[in-house]
């Protein structure tokens, strides 16, 4: 297993492996282990799902079950057993900006700015 990929150790599998459902659905689960890892990597890297490296397993299962699992709160009951309860973490690398936004500064909207950048 290469190093530049995220793998949960085995506490840590150990620790979540009561949570996950055990009723399998037709088709017996692949590896639990390597498809929470790369989950984790593909949250930790801003991933689209798509773009998750082949060492996880198809990015449709990735997403389907994190789809699935948090839903029925797998996720959730880890984050309710964690020490930093109070934490609430929002991810904003999705959001764009309008294509006018670039050029709020030379039209002179923003004129600290505008003026700052002539003074100097």
């Amino acid at each position: 297993m290469s190093d530049h990929h995220f793998w949960l150790s085995d506490a840590q599998f150990a620790r979540l492996e009561p949570l996950l459902p055990n009723k399998p659905r037709g088709v017996p689960r692949v590896d639990d282990r390597r498809v929470i890892s790369g989950i984790i990597h593909a949250i930790k890297g801003g991933l689209m799902w798509r773009d998750a490296p082949a060492v996880y397993g198809p990015p449709k299962t990735l997403y389907n079950r994190f789809i699935r699992w948090s839903r029925i709160g797998v996720f959730a009951a880890l984050a309710a057993e964690s020490a930093a309860t109070g934490t609430v973490m929002i991810d904003a690398t999705h959001l764009k900006a309008h294509r006018t936004a670039a050029s709020l500064l030379k039209k002179g909207l923003f004129p600290v700015v505008s003026g700052a950048r002539k003074a100097a």
